[in-house]
């Protein structure tokens, strides 16, 4: 047992099974215009409003991207945006 006055540091443990964020986006893309939605429109939706009636049920879409939170895909497509538009 450390020192009481020393802050531990907990690391967590990665699931092995566990989608990246970018995984979840394409399959969710993909499932959304195969459904002929506009799929920017859908994922800005369900980012705002949390609703997931914004995204189709086709191929697991909707499980997939309650997989995630909200704030890991804005961070996500921001990451994207700012290294191929930005950089």
């Amino acid at each position: 047992m450390g020192e009481i006055h020393n802050t531990q540091y907990f690391k967590a443990v990665q699931e092995e099974n566990k989608m990246d964020v970018s995984e979840i986006l394409e399959q969710v893309y993909v499932a959304l215009t195969e459904k002929g939605y506009n799929p920017i429109n859908q994922i800005v939706g369900y980012i705002m409003s949390g609703d997931p009636t914004y995204i189709t049920s086709h191929k697991n879409a909707r499980s997939l991207i309650m997989k995630a939170e909200r704030d890991e895909i804005l961070e996500e497509l921001m990451q994207v945006y700012i290294d191929t538009k930005l950089k």
